[in-house]
């Protein structure tokens, strides 16, 4: 492909990529893969080329552009180099006219203006690795390139692009891929060998398995998930990692109460990882930026405070609940603790203090500005005796 051909390309991509935002449809990974799927003349450096442009369009702008060409635009003002490849010719983009529509530089929606300003979240974010103490120690692993991560003691931090999933480590469960961020969380949270833990919000199980470690695989740990699909691929996952001690349970949305009435009071820990609006890891997706409205950022704040509840009540006296979102936002992550506790009051707060971040509110904060890791945000409450 020529760079013209690329750039074309790339505009052809965002603009799938800007009608799936607005539509709820595939996510800017899957457009691509379906785009050079269905062109196999294009190479990898083909490949590699579109897809970086494809992305410096994207995290580029914080509302959705008016068209893939007018990300790209965008993206020339930052990248002069660009605009000699709208000339016209074969496969290439029309030449550039003057009062042409550009995308405006923002690293959040302009109804978010200001508020996640400084946080890092328009960089590229880390290829990190949690070694699987189940079955080795980060020191005797020795994977090409990889370099201990700054703060969680079982993280790895391996080059963008490693292929880690065709290493033979890999294939032995001898590590996940996890952002140290994401181990940090789960690592506070507190879960001992032999207790009774809940993962209230399993999803495909990352933090599950890094509760298993934490627990030495001894004990009962129940992970549940309202999205089958998802929890499905737990399984194979902690037959990998050697984990034992994972049972899952599919739940139905708005009804997790009914199916947990044989948990109530019994759990020495709560895990909550709850669905949120994801503005910590808009590296990793800056696309999610353009789905993220005010009415869908509602809806997430009342799924939240329902699993508050229902966690809660799952907790025995004396035992902890932790609530983690990968959100930056204080309504999702401040806001709903607060509102707990002012109901509930005999909880109370009981940490964390992480190697990275700073305390928030009645939690703790980790962005990629301060920690270089994913943002969250998790509270750690004790129920009293």
């Amino acid at each position: 492909m020529t760079p013209q051909a690329r750039a074309q390309a790339a505009i052809d991509i965002v603009d799938g990529v800007i009608a799936a935002a607005r539509a709820g449809g595939a996510a800017a990974d899957t457009l691509i893969q379906r785009y050079f799927a269905a062109r196999r003349y294009a190479g990898a450096k083909d490949r590699r080329a579109v897809r970086a442009l494809v992305y410096g369009a994207i995290r580029r702008a914080g509302d959705p552009p008016a068209s893939g060409r007018a990300a790209m635009l965008g993206l020339a003002e930052d990248m002069p180099e660009l605009t000699a490849w709208f000339d016209g010719s074969r496969h290439a983009p029309a030449p550039i006219r003057p009062d042409e529509p550009r995308a405006i530089a923002s690293e959040a929606p302009a109804w978010l203006a200001g508020r996640l300003d400084g946080l890092g979240l328009t960089g590229r974010a880390p290829l990190d690795l949690r070694v699987n103490r189940l079955k080795i120690r980060r020191e005797a692993l020795d994977l090409p390139d990889a370099v201990p991560t700054p703060f969680a003691p079982d993280g790895l931090r391996l080059p963008q692009g490693a292929a880690v999933e065709r290493l033979e480590a890999y294939a032995q469960g001898l590590f996940e891929v996890q952002d140290e961020g994401s181990q940090l969380v789960a690592r506070a949270c507190g879960a001992q060998p032999g207790q009774a833990v809940v993962d209230l919000c399993a999803g495909a199980g990352g933090k599950t398995l890094a509760l298993a470690a934490d627990m030495a695989d001894r004990g009962r740990l129940l992970a549940c998930d309202a999205d089958r699909a998802r929890l499905a691929r737990l399984a194979p996952r902690a037959a990998r990692a050697g984990v034992t001690i994972a049972e899952p349970r599919l739940l139905d949305a708005g009804r997790e109460a009914d199916a947990l009435a044989d948990w109530r009071e019994a759990a020495d820990l709560v895990v909550i990882d709850a669905p949120c609006s994801g503005t910590g890891t808009w590296r990793r997706n800056p696309e999610a930026r353009w789905r993220l409205t005010p009415d869908r950022l509602a809806r997430l704040q009342t799924v939240q405070a329902r699993l508050l509840r229902v966690g809660a009540a799952l907790v025995r006296p004396g035992g902890a609940l932790a609530y983690i979102t990968c959100s930056l936002l204080d309504e999702e992550g401040v806001a709903p603790i607060a509102a707990f506790l002012e109901e509930a009051p005999h909880w109370r707060v009981d940490g964390p203090a992480l190697p990275a971040g700073a305390a928030h509110g009645p939690g703790w904060r980790l962005t990629p500005a301060d920690a270089g890791t994913d943002g969250f945000f998790i509270a750690r409450l004790r129920r009293s005796c």
